[in-house]
């Protein structure tokens, strides 16, 4: 699933090729996407898109009448600017276009979604409204007092998007690793030193990520179709019977909170 940095990276590419721009038409190819009451083509015809934001991993495109298209990729969702006459390609299931490229949202699995909603009424959204602080905004402060104050297993917390929000399977796999912290640890019983050192790799890989523009290991590409290049630097996460980067140990896979997780059984306490 594309994480804070796919989402990011996505967002920033597509800002450039459609901020400003009037949308001509749209084409509705496969309905059951839309999470709740699918929006008239009208709603869309005319208006501008006039910035993109995200929220956790949800892709917000605001138009100027006052209404925000939402976006979420889930597990193989994709979200590009394509020209006119490139060809759709099988499981494109909803298009925006303008008068010389087009947005496309492609999703195989089809666990992706969208949404339509006045743009006032976004906090009315319950999945919006709950999500906890972003990943890359919350303060060391805060993440002491989020970590200490929960009693599940660290990575557990890490992948609850209530919680904070932002973070995958990926990226937690790797600041756990950076802070030497194993994912089944009891966030209440991990000392305020050994959480801040974890904010502090969180910030760091997720700025790493971006700075690569994401990672490719599944289905992701950014907004232009091309992949990213974090993969080749993952230190844990796809490594399962590798040697520790560290100690030699091999890397370990188990399942926590029923996705894979990936740790090196010695550095990782």
């Amino acid at each position: 699933m594309p994480e804070l940095p796919e989402v990011q990276t996505i967002i920033d590419d597509i800002s450039k090729r459609i901020v400003g721009k009037t949308i001509k038409d749209v084409a509705y190819i496969t309905n059951s996407i839309w999470r709740n009451e699918i929006p008239e083509r009208t709603r869309f015809l005319k208006a501008r898109v006039s910035g993109l934001e995200r929220k956790g991993k949800h892709i917000l495109v605001h138009l100027s009448d006052d209404h925000t298209l939402i976006i979420h990729l889930k597990m193989t969702g994709k979200l590009t600017v394509c020209r006119p006459d490139d060809p759709i390609i099988k499981h494109t299931h909803f298009i925006v276009r303008f008068a010389r490229m087009e947005l496309r949202f492609n999703d195989i699995r089809r666990f992706g979604y969208l949404d339509f909603t006045e743009s006032s009424r976004l906090n009315d959204l319950k999945y919006l409204a709950d999500l906890g602080p972003d990943a890359l905004g919350i303060s060391e402060y805060g993440f002491v007092n989020l970590v200490r104050s929960k009693n599940s297993r660290i990575k557990s917390l890490l992948l609850d998007q209530n919680s904070i929000s932002g973070l995958g399977n990926i990226y937690a796999d790797e600041a756990l690793y950076a802070a030497g912290i194993n994912p089944t640890r009891k966030s209440s019983g991990i000392s305020p030193a050994r959480i801040k050192r974890l904010h502090l790799n969180i910030v760091v890989i997720l700025k790493k990520a971006l700075a690569s523009r994401g990672s490719s290991v599944s289905d992701y590409v950014d907004g232009s179709g091309k992949q990213g290049e974090f993969q080749n630097f993952h230190r844990v996460y796809g490594r399962t019977g590798k040697p520790c980067n560290k100690c030699g140990s091999s890397i370990k896979k188990k399942t926590v909170a029923g996705r894979s997780s990936h740790y090196c059984p010695r550095c990782q306490r």
